[in-house]
């Protein structure tokens, strides 16, 4: 019997049906369908599953998916990644430099501590506190006479200058040189004769550092060079370049001249200095 109903029901799906469409009027038919069960299911449930796999597609390779709850968009991840460790990054700088700044501020105030101050001893060992040590008058005198030796004091030391002895040195001006080079006297550099309206020029590359007038050495100018090296033209009767400006080797600078309460004639007062020590231009420059 059950053999009998599944057969009835295969042949129930096999069977063709006649599906017409009619007037209700005139009954006159208007359009008709052949159709099977069967084929009715095969083609729902292909249509079925070409939808889900057409919806699946669009939204796994289209912007449709940033619409659906649950997902999430790459470029979004990507940034939000990057903020997050720029933002780590910038935590740690900010405790980086609130620990300098404390630090600094200990030291200032004289409150720094020593790690190793609170360490207890161990055994028999004794700790002796450096703040109970007692300076004794010697020391005192001692720490008094180094610190005040070098104060205040310019130094002629020919020593600095052996980094600058590769260097090829331009004559500011050509002429006799009237007065040296002498530390003692505190004369820090020489004086070169010459005619007015000569053209003064740099002896290095360098950027001008100072273009200015003062009562005793008129107009001035300063340029420094490589390897802590400075040059000064003092005496001018004008100066063409002003402070900032970059000058090669040979390029004019000034104009020679009188300038000056410590001028006693046209000439050009030209000198050295190489970290804070006046040198003689003399064994440097050929004038």
């Amino acid at each position: 019997m059950a053999e009998e109903k599944k057969k009835k029901k295969l042949s129930g799906l096999k069977s063709r049906y006649k599906l017409v469409f009619l007037n209700e009027d005139t009954f006159e038919e208007r359009a008709s369908f052949h159709l099977r069960p069967l084929s009715i299911f095969v083609t729902a449930g292909i249509t079925i599953i070409l939808l889900i796999v057409l919806t699946t597609l669009l939204i796994a390779f289209t912007g449709l998916r940033e619409y659906i709850p649950g997902y999430s968009d790459v470029k979004m991840k990507r940034q939000l990644f990057t903020l997050v460790q720029r933002s780590d990054s910038m935590q740690v700088a900010l405790n980086a430099r609130d620990l300098y700044i404390d630090n600094i501020r200990n030291i200032v105030n004289g409150t720094l501590k020593n790690d190793s101050a609170d360490k207890k001893p161990t055994g028999n060992a004794k700790v002796e506190n450096i703040n109970t040590l007692k300076k004794s008058r010697e020391d005192s005198l001692l720490r008094n006479e180094i610190e005040s030796s070098d104060k205040f004091t310019l130094s002629a030391n020919t020593s600095a200058s052996s980094g600058i002895s590769s260097f090829l040195f331009f004559p500011p001006v050509k002429g006799m040189v009237t007065n040296r080079f002498n530390a003692v006297k505190k004369h820090y550099g020489i004086d070169i004769a010459g005619s007015p309206n000569e053209a003064v020029k740099a002896t290095l590359d360098g950027t001008v550092i100072l273009a200015n007038f003062t009562s005793e050495t008129g107009w001035v100018i300063a340029i420094q060079h490589g390897n802590n090296l400075c040059s000064f033209y003092k005496h001018n009767s004008s100066l063409l370049k002003k402070a900032g400006d970059f000058v090669k080797a040979g390029e004019v600078i000034a104009i020679i001249g009188n300038s000056g309460e410590l001028s006693t004639g046209p000439h050009l007062h030209f000198e050295l200095w190489s970290n804070g020590s006046a040198l003689d231009p003399q064994k440097y420059v050929a004038f």
